[in-house]
């Protein structure tokens, strides 16, 4: 059974993609930010990740969002994808994948337009199937899981299940049970009663847990 530890700043993650929403703002993510050895930005995010001082090991993207003298100055790090099926953190996470990069932590995900939001959160579950993934946002850590997980916790932590195709679902260690949710939102606001806790699937899941 697979354990997921708590985020905590001592353990910096492998790789990181970046991505063009709202710029990670937390202490954990910046502290992650500035020690991680492998940092890919998609284009947009690579305007504001090189001018606060870091540099990515590389920039993948279509290039529309890059600043000119961005695209200019650091030309030799751009991976240009100008195929529009998929958006710039697939195109990253398939940049990391030929890179033999398998155990990736995106940030920047959320926030600017939801629907960007939703789309980058949902994409977990596809990106599951080639690696380790997981997805820090400036208040919690999304998981994807398809089988029976383990999740360290604390008591109160507030936990939220996101059921993308599981036909049976069930957890121990948290306030509230839990069933197959006909939608996203009958999963949400639920909270630790332990310093770990377990779910049961049979499907795919996503599960966010906050600081």
């Amino acid at each position: 059974m697979k354990e997921y530890k708590l985020p905590v700043e001592e353990n910096v993650p492998e790789t990181i993609i970046l991505a063009d929403g709202d710029f990670p703002s937390s202490s954990l993510a910046l502290g992650w930010l500035g020690k991680c050895p492998y940092v890919v930005c998609c284009d947009g995010a690579a305007n504001a990740y090189i001018r606060s001082g870091r540099m990515p090991e590389a920039i993948v993207g279509d290039g529309d969002s890059l600043l000119p003298d961005i695209k200019e100055r650091y030309a030799s790090l751009v991976h240009r994808e100008a195929e529009q099926d998929t958006n710039d953190l697939s195109k990253a996470f398939r940049f990391c994948l030929s890179q033999g990069r398998t155990n990736i932590t995106i940030m920047g995900a959320t926030g600017k337009r939801e629907d960007h939001t939703i789309g980058n959160i949902s994409l977990l579950a596809d990106y599951m199937e080639k690696a380790e993934v997981r997805m820090l946002t400036d208040y919690g850590v999304f998981v994807p899981i398809r089988e029976d997980s383990v999740f360290e916790s604390y008591i109160g932590q507030q936990v939220s299940i996101f059921n993308m195709d599981s036909k049976a679902l069930s957890a121990e260690g948290l306030v509230y049970p839990l069933s197959v949710f006909a939608n996203w939102w009958q999963g949400t606001l639920n909270e630790a009663s332990a310093e770990r806790f377990m779910i049961r699937t049979d499907g795919k899941i996503l599960v966010f847990r906050t600081y």
